[in-house]
C-alpha cells in the first residue's frame, strides 16, 4: 500500500521549478527499473567521468554543452546507455562506470539545507550533518513515515557514495537477481 504524507505547498511552489522533498517525508525507495531518470534527465559527466567514458566507448557517446560535458541522448530523449532488460525493466550500460549523478539519482545529498526545510532534510552519519532531498520525479518513492531501511541502509549509502567511501551501489540501485540476465544468454547460446 502507497501512502502519500502530506507535503507542505510551501515546498512544491519553487521559483525554480525544481522540486526537492526532505527525505522526512519519504517511507521508502528502491529503484524499481522504470528507466524515466535515464529519459527524463540530461547527465552531467565530471571531466574525469568523461575520460573513463570515452576510453572505452569513444567520444560519440557523450556532447558538449557550453561548459559541461553530458551522456548522449537516442532520438527518442533516452540515455545512449539505457537498453530494455526482461520483464519491462530498463537496465544501464554504464553500470561499471556509471557516472556519479547517475547513482545518485533520485537524491540530492547536501552540505547545506539548499531546498529550505532544514530540519526536515537534517540527517546525521559520520559525526557530520548533511541534507538530504529527493526528486518527487521518481516513482520507486513510497512517502510516509521514514521506514528503517531507509534511514539505515539506502541514505547512507547514498551519503557514503557522494562522500567518496563507497563505489558499488547496493541499497542505491535496482536490485537484479543472477537469473535476471539469462535470458539474453539462451539468445546466443
Amino acid at each position: 500500500m502507497f501512502i502519500r504524507k502530506h507535503i507542505p505547498l510551501s515546498i512544491l511552489n519553487r521559483e525554480t521549478h525544481m522540486v526537492f522533498v526532505p527525505w522526512r517525508y519519504v517511507n521508502l525507495w528502491c529503484c524499481n527499473g522504470c528507466g524515466l531518470c535515464c529519459r527524463e534527465f540530461e547527465v552531467v559527466l565530471t571531466f574525469k567521468e568523461w575520460l573513463n567514458i570515452t576510453k572505452i566507448y569513444g567520444v560519440g557517446v557523450t556532447r558538449a554543452g557550453l561548459n559541461k560535458l553530458y551522456i548522449s541522448k537516442r532520438a527518442d530523449g533516452s540515455c545512449i546507455f539505457l537498453y530494455p532488460g526482461p520483464n519491462g525493466k530498463w537496465l544501464c550500460g554504464l553500470q561499471h562506470i556509471k557516472p556519479l549523478a547517475c547513482k545518485l539519482w533520485p537524491f540530492k545529498v547536501l552540505s547545506k539545507p539548499k531546498y529550505g526545510h532544514a530540519s526536515e532534510a537534517l540527517f546525521e552519519y559520520l559525526n557530520q550533518k548533511f541534507y538530504i532531498y529527493v526528486d518527487p520525479f521518481c516513482t520507486g518513492i513510497r512517502w510516509g513515515e521514514p521506514s528503517v531501511e531507509l534511514v539505515y541502509k539506502i541514505i547512507p549509502e547514498f551519503i557514503e557514495i557522494t562522500l567518496g567511501l563507497r563505489q558499488n551501489q547496493f541499497y542505491s540501485t535496482m536490485m537484479v537477481k543472477p537469473a535476471f540476465f539469462s535470458f539474453k544468454l539462451k539468445k546466443w547460446l
